[in-house]
């Protein structure tokens, strides 16, 4: 089954780096510098690198209206050119973290869900999406919660 895993574009976020701080807090968000490699940047889904300038800010990873609508805090690097793209591979700084995969059908429903260990996300994706009801698939950092990214068909 062969999947793809797109990072998010950076063109809603790059006018956020012209922001100074008050008018970033005033949205709700946060700059913050990369002090550890614990910072994964939703555009080019890999950890940024130390130094890296980035901003913290709620992000709707779910919004078709239904009842499994979420969002939470994601973290997006000045660094990142363009949106990363993976078909049938798994990007570093997701495969090394426990992922929550959650399955949804067409409808924005929930169908099934499973927790991948560091170096197990592949194989799980792959059994989710054996279900031909599942379209896609989110994944979230499980021990905070974030939304990591998300995986369609290829």
């Amino acid at each position: 089954m062969s999947y793809r895993i797109k990072g998010l574009e950076p063109e809603p976020f790059a006018a956020l780096f012209e922001l100074d701080d008050a008018e970033l807090e005033a949205r709700g968000m946060t700059r913050m510098m990369v002090d550890s490699p614990t910072f994964p940047c939703r555009i080019s889904l890999r950890d940024c690198g130390l130094g890296d300038e980035g901003i913290l800010l709620n992000h709707v990873s779910h919004d078709d209206g239904g009842p499994y609508r979420a969002s939470h805090a994601i973290f997006v690097s000045k660094s990142a050119g363009e949106a990363a793209n993976y078909v049938d591979a798994v990007p570093r700084a997701l495969g090394r973290r426990i992922l929550s995969l959650r399955a949804f059908d067409r409808g924005g429903m929930m169908v099934d869900a499973a927790l991948a260990q560091p170096g197990e996300a592949d194989l799980a994706i792959r059994k989710l999406l054996a279900n031909p009801g599942i379209a896609h698939i989110h994944a979230h950092n499980a021990i905070r919660g974030c939304f990591a990214a998300r995986i369609d068909r290829n």
